[in-house]
């Protein structure tokens, strides 16, 4: 049952991924209001580190939120595990 359910999670995964790279436009990490002060630039330069700097700043928030779910699946897992054995005892 449980080999069924993590197949069927992984293919929404992949569904929902491919979907989102078919459907999604090149945003290239700016807001609209960063991209309408940086459409009269011509420095080619400065907008691809604008870029990269607002890519690098999406590292932190992330990291975090991945950790909190990292940390809960981990605390599911002992606290199913202390489950079943006290039910196995």
């Amino acid at each position: 049952m449980r080999a069924v359910l993590k197949a069927r999670s992984l293919w929404l995964v992949v569904a929902t991924a491919a979907a989102l790279l078919v459907l999604s436009t090149s945003a290239l990490g700016q807001c609209s209001m960063c991209r309408a002060a940086l459409g009269g630039s011509n420095n080619a330069f400065f907008i691809r580190n604008f870029n990269i700097g607002v890519l690098v700043l999406l590292v932190p928030p992330v990291t975090i939120f991945c950790s909190i779910f990292v940390a809960l699946k981990r605390y599911r897992a002992a606290d199913e595990e202390d489950a079943k054995k006290d039910n196995d005892a």
